[in-house]
């Protein structure tokens, strides 16, 4: 058997196309979005707080996007604290034997996990293989977002599912949406008609999720028009889009309605309790879908006047002269790679040139004025009642006692000897251990002596100090090690002064 014929083709290209198998890729990334829900179960056995391993994590994210995209409308999203109730009773059912918060508990960390609040830009990224223009293999990254939090005009913050979360949970990524829903509602009229309930709810449901998502990409084109009106082509794409999107509006709408009234038929005639809920559900969902279809139809016929409207508006405004920077991608990310001595220039560039010069306040001439003018306030006569201080007895904060005192100073007595400054610490180690630190104070004070002071005071004695140019030999203390001895104080007549100190009041011997 030879492997050159068609079917052991390469299935990354052909001559014919030798860049890359556009569906490989597709199905690669419909592969990668599926991968947050299977780290949820990955990630359980890590939770400290509770005994994860019970929940199906990944049946609770699945549930958790299907209630954010069915509470999704077209300009609004869903509300946290609604998800969060409606997923809450879904872990309830895994572990009925579990406390409430618990199962609140588990709820948040799952929605949490979908938005993925660990992450600055609150994106996931998997990779995938493409081929480049050289036809090398390489490795690429796939962003993208399961659950978006955003705010509406008003400020409030309200949770949107993304077209990738749509993707999963009805399976269909990269599929004609249009195509998809009239299908799914011809499978629907076909199962309503053989009587299957339990599987036209399903295909019902998947419906929706079809016309939730086929209300994000004109809300997706409307929102790049409001951006910039030069990057959708409002020429031929999207008129056209928006024309096949009315016709499909007005026909899904008759044939849901058809559904919805023989539907009820059945619900209304139904005997068996069961089929009869099956069929109210049904009913509430296809109701549901008309609804929304109804608000489709309504955003379609405003489209072209948002058109218009952005038109004008970005016609006559001003160019921007400047793009804007991002901090996080074209900054950060850059600097993390490089070493400190590298990072320190462009970091250091980029806030001296975003801060600017600090701006002065000037004050105006008017207030300046004013304030000159303004007469004097009349001083009050009484001041007020002044109020007792209380006051607290301070107990004694000295460190040395006074035997320690009278200690160092018996140890630095040295009237007619000269000693080192170790051998003194040495000593007073032995006598007390926190003694040494009095004698180092104390010949500190004694390296620079005010003998003035010393001679106003009547001392006949001064401590002295000098740099023996040796290192201290002590466990406690390092520096330079001191020489210290004790001089007499002779106070000098104006018999015995010296004309070149006229200043000094006394001598040292």
């Amino acid at each position: 058997m030879r492997f050159d014929s068609p079917a052991f083709s390469d299935p990354w290209g052909s001559e014919e196309d030798p860049q890359h198998d556009e569906g490989l890729i597709r199905r690669a990334k419909a592969l990668a979005c599926t991968a947050p829900l299977h780290e949820l179960d990955t990630k359980k056995n890590l939770v400290e707080w509770a005994d994860a391993r019970t929940y199906q994590m990944a049946e609770i994210g699945l549930h958790t996007i299907d209630q954010v995209a069915i509470a999704m409308d077209f300009d609004t999203g869903a509300s946290r604290r609604h998800v969060l109730d409606r997923v809450q009773r879904f872990v309830a059912r895994q572990a009925p034997n579990r406390v409430d918060e618990e199962h609140a508990q588990v709820a948040r960390w799952v929605l949490d996990s979908l938005i993925n609040l660990g992450d600055v830009e609150r994106a996931f990224r998997r990779p995938y293989g493409a081929l480049d223009a050289s036809g090398v293999y390489q490795v690429r990254y796939f962003p993208f977002k399961l659950i978006v939090e955003r705010r509406d005009a008003t400020g409030v913050l309200y949770l949107h599912a993304s077209h990738e979360a749509l993707n999963v949970l009805v399976g269909a990524l990269d599929t004609d949406v249009e195509s998809a829903q009239e299908a799914a509602e011809v499978k629907l009229a076909n199962l309503i008609r053989r009587g299957k309930l339990a599987d036209a709810k399903q295909v019902a449901e998947q419906a929706r999720i079809r016309t939730i998502q086929y209300g994000e990409l004109i809300h997706a084109h409307l929102e790049a028009t409001r951006r910039n009106i030069a990057s959708v082509d409002w020429l031929e794409a999207v008129p056209d889009l928006l024309s096949e999107a009315l016709e499909h509006v007005q026909a899904r709408v008759r044939a849901e309605r058809a559904i919805s009234k023989n539907m009820a038929e059945a619900r209304d005639e139904a005997v068996d309790p069961i089929r009869k809920r099956r069929a109210a559900e049904l009913v509430e969902i296809v109701e549901d879908c008309i609804r929304r279809h109804i608000r489709l139809q309504k955003r379609l016929l405003e489209a072209r006047e948002v058109f218009r409207t952005e038109q004008d508006r970005q016609q006559f405004s001003l160019a921007p002269h400047r793009s804007t920077f991002d901090v996080f991608g074209q900054l950060l990310r850059p600097a993390l790679d490089l070493s400190v001595a590298d990072a320190l220039g462009p970091v250091d560039c980029f806030f001296r040139q975003s801060t600017g010069p600090a701006t002065k306040h000037l004050v105006h001439l008017s207030s300046l004025v004013a304030a000159l003018l303004r007469p004097a306030p009349e001083p009050a006569r009484y001041a007020g009642q002044v109020e007792q201080p209380q006051t607290q007895r301070m107990g004694d904060t000295a460190r040395f006692t006074d035997e320690q005192w009278h200690a160092a100073e018996h140890l630095l007595h040295l009237p007619d000897a000269v000693r080192s400054l170790s051998d003194l610490l040495q000593d007073a180690e032995r006598t007390d251990p926190e003694l040494p630190a009095l004698v180092a104070l104390l010949a500190m004070h004694a390296f620079s002596p005010d003998t003035s002071a010393a001679l106003g005071r009547g001392d006949e004695q001064v401590r002295l100090a000098v740099r023996a140019g040796t290192t201290l030999d002590s466990a406690r203390f390092h520096g330079d090690d001191l020489w210290l001895t004790t001089a007499r104080l002779q106070p000098l007549g104006p018999a015995g002064a010296n004309p070149s100190r006229s200043n000094d009041e006394g001598g040292m011997q």
